[in-house]
């Protein structure tokens, strides 16, 4: 101490910076030796084979919870990760010796909403950030019906893959690209963009207003009316009108197409013939060979 006194002001603290440095430095090597948690080596090599969406489709934090959980015996569905699909699925399986489950089905993100520019017009005139999200705040949205896309991009930006544009007003997905990794889902303020099977034919009501007929149709002209006609015609009884609007359940629909010919508003369409129609370039058969 009677050193440092000695020596001058501008020494001193360097030798005392350096020597809490030390000091620290010390601690903090002890505390890690001490404080170490075994790390199964398989969970690096889980993690380097999931694609680093992170994403949380999977029900996990991320791709690092996954695959922790996958190496800790937590789980041993191989199959949970939507964007890497069967391929990773089968080498995440090969390398824990587990078995991947087959999907269920191949999944992709749509946008319950075909309320383009000349399907409806706006209500009032916003001119504040082009985000989703800010122009939400505003009696829900400038458009007329206020449960539609907004048509500001927050999904379009989001997504990962590019799997989405936007197309006249309205957000539109990709089949092709999307990986169903749903963060879509989550950023939108609407909530009108949902999971549906991309290898099954069978309908979709791509409207999400559930304003009475009359008021939805001067909203949209393509919006759901919820008349009831394709419920009533569906021979397998997979339609329902809820909350003035028709909801198709994808796992009992067959694809007849009888609820997309009566439907008198369009607003049925066949999931995913619907992609061709929006896109105008996307098959069936083109979306299941790059799958």
């Amino acid at each position: 101490m009677i050193l440092i006194l000695a020596m001058s002001p501008i020494l001193a603290a360097i030798v005392l910076v350096a020597a809490t440095g030390l000091i620290v430095g010390v601690v903090l090597t002890l505390a890690s030796i001490l404080m170490h948690v075994p790390v199964d080596p398989r969970e690096g090599k889980v993690r380097e084979v999931l694609p680093g969406a992170n994403c949380g489709a999977c029900g996990y934090s991320g791709c690092s919870g996954y695959a922790a959980a996958l190496a800790k015996g937590d789980t041993s569905n191989c199959s949970l990760c939507a964007p890497g699909g069967s391929a990773v699925a089968e080498k995440v399986a090969a390398l824990l010796g587990l078995v991947a489950e087959p999907s269920k089905h191949q999944l992709t993100a749509v946008v319950k909403c075909r309320g383009t520019c000349e399907h409806t017009q706006k209500r009032v005139h916003y001119s504040g950030v082009e985000s989703c999200q800010m122009a939400v705040q505003l009696l829900g949205g400038p458009g007329q019906c206020t449960e539609g896309c907004l048509g500001y991009g927050d999904c379009a930006r989001a997504c990962p893959y590019g799997s989405i544009r936007m197309q006249d007003g309205v957000a539109v997905v990709d089949p092709r690209l999307c990986r169903a990794c749903k963060i879509c889902v989550g950023v939108c303020p609407k909530k009108i963009i949902v999971m549906l099977p991309l290898d099954k034919k069978n309908a979709v009501n791509l409207c999400s207003n559930h304003e009475k007929g009359g008021v939805a149709r001067k909203q949209c002209q393509t919006s759901c009316i919820a008349c009831g006609l394709c419920a009533k015609n569906c021979p397998k009884s997979c339609i329902t009108i809820t909350n003035n609007n028709a909801l198709v359940d994808p796992e009992i629909c067959v694809g007849c197409g009888i609820c997309v010919k009566k439907c008198p508003t369009t607003s049925m369409e066949m999931m995913p013939r619907f992609a061709v129609d929006i896109l105008g370039e996307v098959h069936l058969e083109e979306t299941k060979q790059s799958a």
